[in-house]
């Protein structure tokens, strides 16, 4: 009735032939006598040609029109080689008005990357009209088609796990929904599916996955929407740490190799374990497009006579400056003091000699083992990084990624993975002053219950991994804890007796206890994904309808004000 074609559909093939098209009004131009509108609709553009005037009665820029005519060519001068459609148009006989455009819009379609997010947020029907959010929107649903047929070629069941469930201490603040029935209870969203597709284990299925929604009531990031997130959800019965990141390297990288045409690493992706990650890269989610690595230069300076770097850990990074203006070292020293460092100093090889205010306290033997130890070569510059334990490894980190920009150093043709392995099971709570856990607390830890028995709890690793892309966090996971005796001891050392395990996580701790098999998985963010594959900044560009930055819906109007008796249904008295 509307349409026999779409707008991104004709063809020089097609010329001769009398069509229907349906769409968006997106721009009227008047040639004097001829008028052409530029028809859109989620496929493409078509042009229009107009002989009659009258026919444009009523119609201004997003009307919704039907139209029928005959496909010509277009003249030579006037052809866009741009758009697939731009060798054709279409002389229209019939336009029928479908739906009119009677407001004034708050912004123009094809601007709408530049209007402001909060506008863009509110009116967001009409921002996903902008092709570039609109193929955003596709591209998505291509890559979640992909993961569903890559997964179930791999012997993968989906399986769909609950969106109102019991909360459960899992790192962030749950949604909380009020019970009608069972007054002055709540059920919660789930933060993740982890306890249901441990369960799904339990009952012997051997390869789950889903599309899964999580919910997580935490700030926004560029890479993190508040609120409610994707994940491709995944968890394998009788499997081992390797078994998991086999799997994982090979669905991402696939899913990466289709959609883009960027180079990939190559599998098997790199392993690198948290701590050297922390030392070489100051992150455990490194960018490695950025060649730049940070050198501990700890024992070398405790021997060097310069009271600034005695008895603290020290850091450098070795990076090519041979050209930059004295005005490039003030700005690094800026950037440094910006985010907490008292100073960043450096030397510069010149010849067989250094420049630089340090080189003084250098005597000729350690300037040399300086030389050797860091691989400086001619011209280059050593930056120096030095603070407390606790927080070095993370400033040069920024120093590292600082230089790798400023210097143009990032390879922006790639992307680069790894895998972050062999995490600490726990860390020291400095608020709480305790033992606590750093990831998932069903997490196993290496070498089982002796480890947790014999060990110094600060010294015990986890099995458990992270996938990390050009600096994003894609994924974490682990091999699970499936031993209840395991489980006590590792709760007992985080300050948890059993009854918090009986109350917390009552039903995984008693499905453990009738045989359970070992099992491992991990969940790569399916937003981060599109979000890299894109190349868009902000998470948000990749998701039809997000909350804003603070956790609105802006359009929706959501959180909103309920009334009286919905809060009286549901027991619930607001506290002024």
């Amino acid at each position: 009735m509307y349409r026999t074609h779409n707008c991104g559909e004709l063809r020089e093939e097609h010329i001769g032939q009398s069509v229907k098209l349906a769409g968006w009004v997106d721009t009227i131009r008047d040639h004097g006598g001829v008028i052409f509108i530029d028809l859109r609709d989620g496929y493409g553009f078509t042009q229009l040609v107009v002989h009659d005037d009258s026919m444009l009665e009523g119609i201004q820029k997003e009307t919704v029109i039907a139209v029928s005519g005959k496909v010509t060519r277009r003249d030579e001068e006037t052809v866009n080689k741009k758009i697939m459609t731009g060798y054709v148009e279409v002389e229209i006989d019939t336009l029928d008005i479908l739906g009119k455009c009677s407001s004034r819009l708050p912004f123009e379609i094809s601007d709408s990357l530049e209007t402001r997010e909060d506008v863009r947020l509110k009116y967001r029907y009409l921002d996903l009209r902008n092709m570039e959010m609109h193929n955003n929107i596709m591209l998505r649903a291509s890559i979640i088609s992909f993961l569903r047929k890559k997964m179930e070629s791999m012997g993968f069941t989906e399986i769909q796990t609950p969106i109102l469930t019991a909360s459960s201490p899992e790192g962030a603040r749950d949604y909380l929904v009020p019970s009608r029935k069972h007054k002055g209870e709540f059920y919660a969203l789930p933060q993740a599916p982890q306890q249901f597709k441990q369960l799904l284990m339990v009952s012997g299925f051997d390869k789950y996955f889903q599309i899964a929604p999580c919910f997580r009531d935490e700030d926004a990031r560029q890479d993190r929407s508040p609120g409610e997130f994707y994940q491709l959800d995944f968890e394998m019965a009788f499997a081992e740490q390797e078994d998991v990141l086999t799997v994982a390297e090979e669905v991402v990288y696939s899913v990466f190799k289709e959609f883009t045409d960027k180079e990939i690493t190559d599998k098997p992706f790199p392993r690198i374990p948290y701590r050297e990650s922390m030392l070489k890269y100051g992150t455990d989610k490194p960018d490695l497009r950025n060649p730049l690595v940070n050198i501990d230069l700890t024992d070398f300076f405790s021997k060097v006579d310069f009271p600034i770097f005695k008895g603290k850990p020290v850091r450098g990074i070795v990076a090519n400056c041979v050209g930059r203006p004295k005005s490039f070292f003030e700005k690094s020293l800026s950037f440094a003091t910006e985010i907490g460092m008292k100073g960043l100093g450096y030397l510069t090889l010149a010849g067989e000699d250094y420049k630089g205010p340090i080189a003084k306290f250098l005597s000729p033997e350690q300037k040399a083992e300086l030389k050797s130890m860091a691989n400086i070569k001619e011209g280059e510059t050593i930056f120096f990084i030095c603070d407390r334990k606790e927080v070095v490894d993370k400033l040069a980190g920024q120093i590292r990624t600082w230089l790798g920009e400023n210097l143009e150093l990032i390879d922006h043709s790639a992307y680069r993975f790894c895998y972050i392995v062999d995490f600490p099971m726990f860390d020291y709570n400095e608020e709480e002053k305790k033992i606590d856990f750093t990831h998932n607390p069903f997490s196993m830890p290496q070498g089982g219950l002796e480890a947790l028995n014999t060990k110094d709890p600060l010294d015990i690793l986890a099995y458990q991994y992270d996938i990390v892309c050009n600096g994003v966090e894609l994924s974490s996971g682990a091999v699970r804890n499936h031993d209840t005796e395991i489980m006590k001891r590792a709760f007992e050392i985080a300050g948890y007796d059993e009854s918090v395990l009986k109350e917390k996580f009552g039903a995984l701790y008693t499905a453990f206890s009738f045989g359970a098999p070992p099992h491992a998985g991990m969940a790569p963010g399916v937003d981060r994904m599109v979000m890299l594959i894109t190349e868009n900044e902000s998470i948000r560009d990749v998701i039809a309808f997000p909350l804003n930055g603070n956790a609105q819906d802006v359009m929706m109007g959501a959180p909103g004000k309920v009334t009286e008796q919905q809060l009286r249904e549901v027991h619930i008295r607001i506290r002024e």
